[in-house]
């Protein structure tokens, strides 16, 4: 079980991560992730990430080291961080790490209810859902070529693991378009069937035929 953080923010984490590297101020810390391409992962936004700066402090993760001024530009303060904040840092790497966590997507959402389309949709649907698929795949892979070139692999293995995940994804999904396409998908039929039977007449009611097919079918669990 997921143990309760001061500051239950994954930005959070990255920025423990980063100042424990060297003390650093906060546009610093932001240089740093992005340049590591952490903001794909977790987008960092000045108001949030300058929030999230300020509770790590408050809880004693971090600590202000002085401040710096340069010409005309407004004082940064320079943090480090603390042995508690250290030691957050590593116990919350190791419970990611180590501990499968339960992450539904909408995706698993839309597949629990999509007995409530017709069939056919549901194919175009996952179709489009492949092109989609397709299109981000190419881009995580010529995106990761890119940074392979320019940042250490270990900067990068979430990035790998999303292709990975991605890539996953279109081979499940392309697997059951084909089972909807090819019709060998179980009660592929009865599925059809209750749909055409149950679209409304032009009077917008369900025949009768329809109403007792959907009732066989809500029996049988084929109607999601």
């Amino acid at each position: 079980m997921a143990q309760r953080r001061r500051v239950a923010n994954l930005l959070a984490l990255a920025v423990l991560t980063v100042v424990a590297e060297r003390p650093m101020h906060p546009y610093e810390m932001a240089s740093v992730l992005r340049a590591r391409g952490k903001d794909r992962e977790m987008p960092i936004k000045w108001g949030s990430f300058y929030t999230v700066v300020r509770n790590l402090e408050k809880h004693g993760l971090i600590e202000a080291t002085e401040s710096t001024r340069q010409g005309g530009r407004p004082e940064r303060t320079v943090y480090r961080i603390t042995g508690d904040g250290r030691e957050e840092a590593e116990d919350w790497t190791r419970e990611l790490l180590g501990t499968p966590e339960r992450e539904p997507t909408g995706f698993e959402a839309g597949l629990s209810v999509m007995g409530g389309l017709d069939p056919d949709e549901v194919a175009a649907l996952l179709r489009r859902r492949l092109a989609l698929l397709r299109d981000r795949i190419a881009v995580q892979r010529e995106t990761l070529e890119v940074e392979r070139g320019e940042i250490p692999r270990l900067f990068l293995i979430e990035s790998e693991y999303a292709l990975a995940m991605s890539v996953a994804e279109e081979a499940w999904t392309g697997a059951l378009l084909a089972e909807l396409t090819i019709g060998t998908f179980p009660g592929l039929d009865q599925w059809r069937v209750y749909h055409q039977n149950t679209r409304p007449t032009a009077r917008g009611h369900a025949d009768e035929t329809g109403t007792a097919e959907r009732a066989r079918l809500d029996r049988g669990g084929l109607a999601g």
